[in-house]
């Protein structure tokens, strides 16, 4: 039996507990009713979302299944594990893969094609570090995205086929869509989308 562990709410990780293999993990997290990343055999628990925030990873997985249906793709959101190429399990706020190899998935996925991250101030760090580093490493990935809850902005880093890494950036300080919804580009997946469907039916405090 493993001891149920205390939390640093500064670091969310795990104190008082074990260091535990990838497979003491897995069996450990499946009997939880909370969700743990692991990381060089340390636990870390999964902080809690805001409101705008689950919408915004909803609106994206609205957008991206009707788009890949019939395409041998699976979208999902919060509660997809991915397992990275150096063996950390981590929980992004929306994945996509469409390689046979995750056909059958049950516990994780491999070879996502896409991840993307809904910034907040307890992840956003992990989200531009550590994490970041680690999806990248996987050579199924062609597109990382960021994306802003409090304003309008997404950040997309996409492979190119010299498989080095390009940067875009696209954020507007007005939030009337109206008279500026600049259009999204994810070449990797051939879509393009008006910004603004991103953050339908969230109101930004001004």
């Amino acid at each position: 039996m493993i001891a149920q562990p205390q939390i640093n709410r500064q670091s969310e990780q795990l104190t008082d507990f074990p260091i535990l293999s990838a497979s003491e993990y897995l069996e450990w997290e499946s009997e939880q009713e909370l969700k743990y990343e692991y990381e060089n055999g340390k636990i870390i628990a999964m902080t809690g979302g805001t409101v705008p925030h689950s919408q915004i990873a909803a609106n994206f997985a609205a957008l991206l299944i009707p788009h890949l249906r019939g395409k041998g793709c699976k979208v999902a959101i919060s509660d997809a594990k991915v397992l990275t190429k150096s063996g950390k399990y981590y929980y992004p706020d929306l994945v996509v893969t469409c390689d046979e190899r995750d056909r059958f998935a049950h516990d994780f996925l491999q070879y996502p094609c896409l991840i993307a991250e809904v910034l907040s101030p307890a992840t956003e760090a992990r989200d531009r570090g550590i994490k970041q580093q680690n999806y990248m490493l996987l050579d199924t990935l062609k597109t990382y995205i960021l994306i802003t809850p409090e304003r309008p902005r997404i950040e997309i880093y996409q492979r190119r086929d010299d498989l080095a890494w390009e940067y875009i950036s696209i954020a507007i300080d007005s939030i009337d869509f109206a008279t500026n919804d600049p259009l999204i580009h994810i070449a990797s997946l051939d879509l393009k989308f008006p910004l603004s469907i991103l953050y339908e039916n969230i109101d930004f405090n001004e």
